[in-house]
C-alpha cells in the first residue's frame, strides 16, 4: 500500500471513476502521432486533432493524458468531470547514445505542470534490467529526482514504463517474447521502491499475446504459463498499476484485459491511447475535421465504450492500495 498525501490523494480521485477504477484516454504522443498525420503533422493540425478527441471522447473516460506541446488546447476542452495528466518528458530518446536515457521538457516543471491544472504527472521511461549499471544507475536517479519534484508539489506521480533489451532490436519478435515476462515484472519490482515516490505505475502486459497459446500462430507462452505471468506481476507491486495498450488493435486489447482478469491479475485501469482512436487520424489528414469528427462520435466513442465495458468486469479498484 502506498501512503500518499492529502493534496495528492485528492488530485488522484479527479483521474479516477466512482469504482476506484482509472479508464483514462492517453493522446499524449508527438512524434508518433506526427509521423500518422504526414505531411499534414504541423502544429495546427496536431493541435486541433487533440481538441476533438478530448471534447469527444472525455464524457466517456475518467481522465485524459496530454502533452503540454500540442495539447494544452485539448485540456480546456475536456469535460467538465474529466482530470488531467501532462506528460513530463521529451518524446522518443537519443538514439546516437546507448541506453536510450530519457530526458524533460526543457521549459516544464512539476509546479508549472499543476499551474496549467494537471492533476497528475506522467513521465515515460524506457527501462532494460538486465542493462549495465552505470547506464541503470542514471535512470534511477532522474525518476528519484522526478519523483521528489512531484512529492514537494504534492502532484501524484504516474510513471510509464516500457521494456527493452539492448541486445534484442526488434520488441515484436518471438525472441524478445521469451525474455519480456522478466522484463516487465523486474522493473515493476524496482520502481516500486518508495525512494522514487510513484504512485501510480502504467505499464505493459507481461507477455505478448500474439505468441500465447490460441491468440497468435505461434507459441510461445502456453495459457497457463501467460497466466502465471500476469499473477506473478501483480505480486511484483504494492502501488495502484494500469495497462498501456502499446499500439494494438482495440479487440486485441480487450481480449488481453479480459485474459488478465481471469489470470488473477489486479490492475487497476488503463491509459489507452492509440487503441482507441488511431483509425481517425488517417480520416482526418486525408478528409479533414468534419469526417474525423463524424468518425470519433461514432467509432471511436464505441471503441472507448466498449473498452469502459471490459473495464467495468475486469479491473480492481484502486482504493485498497492508496491510503
Amino acid at each position: 500500500m502506498r501512503i500518499v498525501s492529502d493534496n495528492k490523494r485528492h488530485a488522484l480521485q479527479n483521474l479516477i471513476n466512482e469504482q476506484g477504477i482509472i479508464s483514462a484516454l492517453a493522446i499524449d504522443q508527438r512524434g508518433a502521432l506526427k509521423k500518422m498525420m504526414g505531411d499534414k503533422g504541423t502544429q495546427d493540425a496536431m493541435e486541433q486533432f487533440k481538441v476533438l478527441v478530448s471534447e469527444i471522447l472525455t464524457p466517456y473516460a475518467s481522465s485524459i493524458l496530454l502533452d503540454p506541446e500540442y495539447g494544452l488546447p485539448a485540456a480546456g476542452k475536456r469535460d467538465a468531470k474529466s482530470g488531467l495528466l501532462i506528460a513530463y518528458e521529451k518524446t522518443g530518446y537519443d538514439t546516437t547514445k546507448p541506453g536510450r536515457l530519457p530526458d524533460l521538457l526543457p521549459t516544464w516543471s512539476a509546479h508549472r505542470l499543476k499551474e496549467e491544472g494537471a492533476d497528475a504527472v506522467k513521465f515515460l521511461l524506457y527501462y532494460d534490467v538486465d542493462e549495465s549499471s552505470e547506464i541503470n544507475n542514471q535512470k534511477h536517479a532522474f525518476v528519484e529526482r522526478i519523483g521528489s519534484e512531484c512529492e514537494a508539489e504534492g502532484i501524484p506521480f504516474f510513471l510509464e514504463l516500457v521494456s527493452y533489451d539492448s541486445k534484442i532490436e526488434d520488441v515484436k519478435s518471438k525472441e524478445y517474447a521469451k525474455v519480456k515476462p522478466h522484463k516487465v515484472n523486474d522493473m515493476m519490482v524496482e520502481f516500486s521502491n518508495p525512494k522514487y515516490h510513484v504512485d501510480v505505475l502504467k505499464v505493459e502486459v507481461p507477455v505478448n499475446m500474439d505468441y500465447v497459446e490460441g491468440y497468435g500462430s505461434e507459441v510461445v507462452y502456453t495459457k497457463e504459463e501467460a497466466k502465471n505471468f500476469f499473477k506473478k506481476q501483480s505480486e511484483s507491486t504494492v502501488l495502484p498499476f494500469i495497462f498501456l495498450s502499446a499500439g494494438v488493435s482495440a479487440e486485441m486489447f480487450q481480449e488481453t484485459l479480459r485474459f488478465a482478469h481471469e489470470a488473477g491479475s489486479d490492475f487497476n485501469g488503463v491509459l489507452c491511447g492509440r487503441a482507441t482512436w488511431k483509425d481517425g487520424v488517417a480520416i482526418y489528414a486525408k478528409e479533414g475535421v468534419e469526417k474525423a469528427r463524424e468518425w470519433l462520435e461514432t467509432q471511436g466513442k464505441a471503441n472507448i465504450e466498449a473498452l469502459n465495458k471490459v473495464i467495468i468486469e475486469t479491473a480492481s479498484s484502486c482504493f485498497d492500495k492508496i491510503k
